[in-house]
This record gives C-alpha cells, structure tokens and sequence, in this order.
C-alpha cells in the first residue's frame, strides 16, 4: 500500500532554494565578469574572432 513521504521541513527547502539561488548569481556574475573583461579586452581565457582577424582573412 502506498505511504506519502514525511513532510520536509521548512528549513531545509529554504536551505535547497538558497543554495539553488546562490549557485545561479555566482554564474551570473561571472558572465558578466567575462563580459566586461572581453569588452575591455583584458580576457585571457577566452577566444573569440575579432573584426581585425576577419579583415586579415578577405
């Protein structure tokens, strides 16, 4: 016979969710952490082709 599950408590969703929340403003910080650095032209870990490359490659 099917038993429901044990209600879980309030501070342990709440501790889920914070956790959930926090990991996902980590990576949006660090989006646009790698968005101003590729802006400026500061980035070192990230490739990407600029106008110079493509003008050299015609």
């Amino acid at each position: 016979m099917a038993v429901p599950k044990k209600k879980t408590s309030k501070s342990k969703r709440n501790h889920r969710k914070a956790t959930w929340k926090r990991k996902a403003a980590r990576q949006a910080e660090k989006a646009l952490s790698l968005g101003k650095s590729v802006l400026t032209g500061r980035s070192k870990g990230f490739s990407y082709p600029t106008d110079d490359e493509e003008e050299d490659e015609d």
